[in-house]
């Protein structure tokens, strides 16, 4: 803590004694997003990890970083499109300055951020960003809770079916003497034990699809598109973000969510509510050196589930004790992080479609929020 807190202090003394003083002599007085907006690009050196496109041969191609800063500008000021964002930047000197772009008539056209978009969505743009950001942060930070959940994407896009491998036809009755019947498929949790992370996320479905889960008043709800499943640390900080199909359980992106995030960080504790209760999963919690509390499914306890039903309870939570509760509740920070995603951040204003481009959008709000969240870390 003491490390990221001594990192994340000297950002903010270099900003705010050096960087503010002089975009204030050259702009004017800076607006509080204006303030948010620089803080996440100093944090996140979006320039570094841009290849440089001088040198080619042919037209060459409209400054891909300032075109990349304005896409996180739409997400600090949570624009709902990109036609949206530029008249911002052409109405808005300041903004427009600090994305790169001295005039007006300098902002590109909105074909060339949507062949740019596309671009970044192919290299993973926001995603590597996020990832050099926290191994930064984090790499001497010992982290006390990960907590793991999943939120719905809604999508303006048409639902693919769910793909499933055809059932093996098995006889049934006893096998004859002698007989060898075919061994049952594993399942993909069971596979997974044996997989690299790459093969893992490989192996997750990625279409736009009709997901259904039950909200907290227990009644069903469906959507379609796609699910973001996050991995967050105290303080409501995203680790690792894994995008998936909206019909995937939330259960088979748990080892992978984790491979991920024991790469970046250090943890302690793994947080989990009932649809993470699955052995598989606690086995490989503990191979990682992590305490595993996972609130326990009623499904697969035919007792616990009748005690809950007589007392009236869905949740076996109840049963756990005091320090695990205490700590159970720390899982808030995930939800917190699904919540702000989707409120401050451009989470419900997804007009792209596919799960490259998705994932590129959800990311470039991801990394506003992070730097956000790390500052509050100074305050």
């Amino acid at each position: 803590m003491n490390h990221l807190q001594d990192t994340l202090s000297q950002y903010w003394l270099t900003i705010q004694s050096n960087l503010f003083p002089w975009l204030i002599e050259e702009l004017g007085p800076l607006t509080e997003k204006q303030q948010q907006f620089v803080m996440v690009l100093e944090m996140v050196r979006l320039e570094e990890h841009i290849p440089s496109t001088r040198g080619y041969p042919g037209r060459p191609k409209k400054d891909r970083v300032s075109i990349a800063r304005a896409f996180v500008a739409k997400m600090v000021y949570n624009l709902p499109t990109t036609r949206s964002l530029i008249d911002r930047l052409e109405s808005d000197k300041s903004l427009r300055r600090l994305c790169g772009w001295e005039k007006k008539v300098e902002v590109p056209h909105e074909s060339a951020f949507s062949r740019s978009f596309q671009e970044f969505a192919e290299s993973e743009l926001p995603t590597r960003v996020h990832k050099a950001l926290i191994e930064e942060t984090h790499k001497d930070r010992l982290v006390g809770h990960v907590s793991r959940d999943s939120t719905k994407i809604d999508a303006r896009e048409k639902p693919g079916f769910k793909t499933q491998d055809a059932p093996v036809q098995r006889k049934r009755g006893r096998p004859k003497k002698g007989e060898e019947r075919p061994a049952k498929e594993p399942t993909r949790l069971e596979k997974q034990a044996s997989m690299s992370l790459d093969e893992m996320i490989e192996d997750l479905p990625k279409a736009c699809n009709v997901g259904t889960k039950q909200n907290s008043k227990g009644k069903k709800e469906s959507w379609t598109g796609y699910k973001l499943h996050i991995d967050a640390a105290d303080g409501s900080i995203p680790i690792s973000c894994i995008l998936t199909s909206a019909s995937l359980h939330d259960s088979q992106a748990a080892i992978p969510l984790a491979a991920m995030t024991s790469k970046r960080a250090t943890n302690l504790y793994d947080l989990m509510d009932a649809a993470y209760d699955a052995p598989q999963i606690h086995d490989y919690s503990k191979s990682l050196g992590h305490v595993p509390i996972i609130d326990r499914n009623p499904r697969r306890d035919k007792a616990l589930k009748e005690e809950l039903e007589s007392e009236g309870k869905r949740q076996a939570f109840f049963r756990m004790k005091m320090p695990e509760k205490v700590r159970y509740n720390e899982r808030s920070t995930v939800e917190r992080v699904n919540g702000r995603l989707k409120d401050e951040f451009g989470g419900r204003m997804l007009r792209v479609r596919g799960h490259a481009k998705v994932m590129c959008h959800l990311m470039f709000g991801i990394l506003a929020l992070t730097v956000d969240q790390l500052m509050r870390f100074v305050e």
